[in-house]
């Protein structure tokens, strides 16, 4: 069955809490579906207290987070912090999770940048502890790397039996994850193996019909209820009428960057790569659904792809 398009939209840079309300309105006032905030240790606003403004100054756009970095956060303290969102919100939180990948931030603060496949192994865990807490009466669980005893943590979330989880990467491990464990799986970058490097060509069609193969396949009957979503991981949203001028200077970026020489025709074809008009931008859409099944896009800033989300969101 065809997913209706839901439309995600970041919220930037640093602002003052009525400026920050404001936007929130804005994004409401044109159809976006959830205001989202990333979770770095950079300049930007941290994601709690910036989504309480939100859910104050709104009435329909969800909140939610793209994505929380698990190892900053104990997910029994995140759990309290999410269900108290989901209160003040009436049920209008979404949960973005990731693993971490950004490994500066790691050496900057002394927190150990593990293997990747224990940073998975550890947000499977706080996936089950935050389900755990989540759910009706006292909560007990003993893994690798986090243990609770008869915890009944409180509040408890309006959303039943949670509030949706989005689980973004871009290799099998994780998306195998995200296919038994989330209610939303975001597509990523497959980083090299111990970098915070991407492998660029995971970004294209073909890389992505193969995720879409692992999260089947981890999902199992579930895979029909999970919604796939994608973001422009490769640069800033383009509008232009004429986009071959940004593809071949994008193009010419990840060459110097990354050392891979990518056509302008796979850039377009990318659904981690939004350049073009909007009735091409639109259009893509559309494949995109109908190709990968991806309906859920982060767009990053709200007002560039406004005209797309008025045609297409809820549709």
């Amino acid at each position: 069955m065809t997913k209706p398009f839901r439309f995600l939209a970041a919220a930037g840079e640093v602002s003052a809490g009525n400026a920050l309300a404001e936007k929130g309105r804005r994004a409401e006032a044109l159809g976006y579906d959830v205001l989202v905030f990333s979770d770095h240790l950079i300049n930007q606003m941290a994601p709690i207290p910036a989504m309480a403004v939100i859910a104050a100054a709104t009435e329909r756009l969800r909140i939610g987070t793209f994505v929380f970095n698990n190892d900053l956060r104990h997910p029994a303290v995140l759990a309290q912090d999410l269900a108290s969102l989901d209160q003040l919100s009436g049920g209008r939180l979404e949960i973005g999770i990731g693993a971490g990948w950004n490994r500066p931030e790691y050496e900057e603060t002394g927190i150990p940048f593990d293997s990747g496949g224990i940073r998975v192994k550890r947000l499977e865990e706080a996936i089950q502890v935050l389900k755990g807490i989540f759910g009706p009466g006292p909560f007990s669980f003993k893994g690798e790397h986090y243990t609770i005893t008869e915890m009944d943590g409180l509040p408890k979330p309006i959303q039943k039996p949670h509030p949706p989880i989005l689980v973004g990467g871009g290799g099998r491990r994780l998306l195998s994850l995200a296919g038994r464990e989330a209610n939303i799986v975001g597509f990523a970058p497959r980083l090299m193996p111990g970098t915070s490097k991407a492998d660029i060509r995971s970004c294209l069609v073909e890389a992505t019909l193969e995720k879409v193969a692992w999260v089947k396949e981890a999902a199992g009957q579930r895979f029909q209820d999970i919604e796939l979503n994608t973001y422009p991981a490769l640069g800033r949203v383009i509008v232009t009428d004429d986009p071959k001028a940004p593809l071949k200077e994008l193009a010419q970026r990840l060459q110097d960057r990354y050392g891979v020489d990518l056509t302008q025709e796979q850039l377009l074809e990318s659904p981690h790569v939004f350049v073009g008009s909007i009735a091409d931008l639109t259009e893509k859409f559309k494949a995109i659904r109908l190709n990968l099944g991806i309906s859920s896009f982060m767009t990053g800033g709200i007002d560039e792809l406004a005209p797309v989300v008025e045609r297409l969101a809820g549709n």
